[in-house]
């Protein structure tokens, strides 16, 4: 019934349809380990940054954190006392959107300043192009809009880039906490608890797994604890992690139970990610109100008044 060369082809399709089958039943796992190898990478990183200052007699207030954006700043327009409050911001700015490089701030003050001269020379050579004459007021507005917007556009990418961070991490965090809660009851010190909740929520979320893994890491080679949850705190930027730090150093600062701390702290979170769930869902009824009316009220009215429209013009064609 079939020639050898459809049998061919049935026996490829078949093959390639397997071949996307087994990719993928086994992408998620590859996944899962490409992420913990990513975690286990930047937690080994920290470490050795570390040890390596620790070694070399160098540790001081702000070997901790990842070099200075104040000082890549100043270097750029040599002038430390006006660029060290603004190079703290950009600093915190980049480690909470995920950029550890040193040079990240770097680069984000040379966007801020290359991104508006492109886009202006974009709209130079746009409205050099336009054959229809154009007032110089609007010109003005044009180019002065082009090169607003590429000087908040840096700004923008960031912090859209902090807010996923931050709410990845608020949706994950008291599930971590109560997996430290065990832990901490059990007897294992707040250093392991740390580093072992970070290898296993690796799997679910890897910025929050990197976030505690480099704690872990800050905790067990520095000797200020209180330092090393501040840092947290700082470096991640959203309230869980606030919360977090905040509860730990008082409950190290006052003798009061770490465990008890964890589990107020964990049904706190728990209800304020139940609340914003809740908000989005009572704000979702006014954001479909636009689209209903739109997309969904035309058709409608075409279904139901769509025959009546039919026969009344056919009534009125036979009459």
């Amino acid at each position: 019934m079939f020639g050898a060369n459809d049998e061919i082809i049935i026996t490829l399709i078949s093959a390639i349809v397997a071949a996307v089958s087994f990719a993928a039943f086994a992408l998620p796992f590859l996944n899962k380990s490409e992420k913990k190898e990513r975690y286990r990478s930047v937690v080994e990183k920290r470490r050795k940054a570390l040890f390596d200052a620790t070694k070399d007699g160098s540790m001081k207030k702000k070997v901790i954190q990842d070099v200075s954006a104040q000082q890549n700043i100043a270097t750029m327009f040599k002038v430390q006392e006006l660029t060290g409050k603004m190079g703290e911001k950009v600093r915190d700015k980049m480690l909470q959107a995920g950029y550890r490089n040193p040079k990240a701030p770097f680069k984000f003050m040379m966007a801020k300043i290359f991104v508006p001269v492109f886009l202006f020379l974009i709209a130079m050579m746009f409205l050099s192009g336009v054959e229809k004459e154009i007032s110089g007021l609007v010109q003005l507005m044009i180019l002065g809009g082009a090169a607003l917007f590429g000087f908040k556009l840096p700004d923008i990418l960031i912090k859209n880039q902090i807010m996923k961070r931050q709410e990845e991490i608020n949706l994950s965090f008291p599930d971590s906490l109560d997996m430290m809660l065990i832990c901490v009851q059990g007897g294992i010190g707040l250093e392991q608890t740390v580093d072992r909740v970070a290898a296993e929520i690796a799997d679910h979320s890897e910025v929050l797994a990197e976030e505690l893994g480099i704690l872990s890491a800050e905790m067990a080679m520095l000797n200020d604890r209180r330092k090393a949850l501040q840092d947290f705190a700082r470096r991640v930027g959203s309230g869980a992690a606030k919360s977090f730090a905040t509860s730990l150093i008082q409950a190290e600062q006052y003798g009061t139970s770490v465990s008890q701390a964890m589990r107020v702290m964990s049904d706190e979170l728990r209800d304020m990610r139940m609340a914003a769930a809740e908000q989005k869902a009572a704000s979702l009824p006014p954001k479909l109100t636009v689209p209903m009316i739109l997309f969904f009220l035309p058709a409608l009215f075409i279904v139901i008044l769509g025959p009546a429209g039919i026969q009344a013009s056919a009534a009125g064609v036979g009459g």
